[in-house]
């Protein structure tokens, strides 16, 4: 079950579970998206797949999406919790609209998303859960001030859920991309062409990020290879960050 599947980073997740043999649910606000992304993965990979509309600041449409899931394709052993949005603008131009709504989906969504799948996961005694956090949560970006500390606290969030549910064979961890080649990028070149053009120069690796780069390090996380390993956060970023 990949949130924020219709497109970008989530688009490219949900395409290389696929191919590794999982069937999918791609979830998004955007139905007909997620219905189109699914049906193309479908004919790609020979996978089942299903698109499901969900909007992840919603408990009841959360909830209906869990069950839509297990309906289609069965219960979910894999959740990536990807949606996320952002507003670029300097913290002090920012309203309280915009935190509520950032905050909404993408720390509350994210625990929201995760205790509906929670307990079926528990009772089966496995499952991988990977956040898609962001090297702004862990480092602070100008412009992103809220977003950062959503991120910051989906680092946090999984941390601690993977010391709860390590005894059921659950894991948590979190990806952090870098700057990636998405909407929010455009987002962030619309707000100042200089400031996406310098990320591009700091990035030791010298180029901005592809959706591709992101879904691989997903894949390994949800993997058989990855089992003993929970409570991390990995970057992916080209080198723009290292700890």
């Amino acid at each position: 079950m990949v949130t924020g599947g219709a497109r970008g980073i989530g688009a490219a997740i949900a395409e290389v579970l696929a191919a590794e043999g999982a069937a999918v649910a791609v979830c998004d606000l955007d139905g007909e998206a997620a219905a189109k992304t699914a049906a193309g993965i479908a004919e790609r990979h020979g996978a089942r797949t299903a698109g499901v509309p969900a909007d992840i600041a919603d408990s009841a449409a959360v909830r209906a999406a869990v069950n839509r899931v297990r309906a289609e394709l069965g219960p979910p052993d894999i959740l990536v919790n990807n949606a996320g949005i952002d507003v670029i603008e300097l913290f002090t131009d920012s309203a309280e609209q915009t935190w509520d709504k950032i905050i909404a989906v993408n720390l509350r969504g994210t625990i929201t998303v995760t205790r509906a799948v929670l307990d079926g996961m528990i009772e089966r005694g496995s499952g991988r859960i990977i956040h898609i956090a962001s090297d702004a949560g862990r480092v602070g970006s100008s412009g992103e001030v809220v977003y950062s500390a959503t991120k910051g606290g989906v680092i946090a969030f999984g941390k601690a859920l993977a010391r709860e549910v390590a005894r059921h064979d659950i894991t948590v961890n979190s990806v952090c991309p870098g700057p990636t080649d998405t909407a929010l990028l455009d987002q962030v070149a619309a707000y100042s062409q200089k400031l996406r053009d310098g990320l591009s120069r700091a990035i030791p690796l010298r180029r901005i990020g592809q959706p591709g780069d992101i879904a691989p390090a997903v894949a390994f996380l949800a993997s058989d290879e990855a089992a003993y390993i929970t409570g991390q956060t990995l970057s992916v970023s080209g080198g723009l960050t290292m700890a």
